[in-house]
């Protein structure tokens, strides 16, 4: 299993930037891909970025591409997210996912960090 636990979400201003970290323990070896994902209230959790463990391959939503930036540190298991150019719309709890295979679902997950854009 995997355990994650963000850090980094709080109250920033539009146009400023937020860096998100996930830190991953427990059987990290094995991990295909991470992810974050968000949920804003009263709206369904969505997708924001994934990074593969093995080979760094990124792939972003629409809504934040050329915006955010994912990354991981192996040696460290560690994923960030650098949000940068932030907008009200981003306001969220953003939460880190994993899985072992790109055929199962995000079986693991933090406990999220609340970000929180004033405009």
């Amino acid at each position: 299993q995997v355990q994650l636990e963000e850090s980094g979400g709080g109250l920033v201003q539009a146009g400023d930037s937020l860096r998100l970290s996930c830190a991953a323990s427990g059987r990290t070896f094995s991990i295909y891909n991470m992810a974050w994902f968000r949920q804003a209230p009263g709206k369904e959790r969505e997708f924001v970025a994934t990074i593969k463990w093995n080979g760094g391959s990124t792939s972003y939503a629409d809504s934040v591409k050329g915006r955010f930036t994912i990354s991981r540190d192996i040696a460290k298991n560690t994923v960030y997210l650098q949000m940068n150019s932030l907008k009200a719309e981003d306001t969220a709890v953003y939460s880190c996912a994993a899985r072992y295979s790109i055929a199962y679902p995000y079986d693991y997950w933090g406990q999220g960090t609340q970000v929180t854009v004033s405009s």
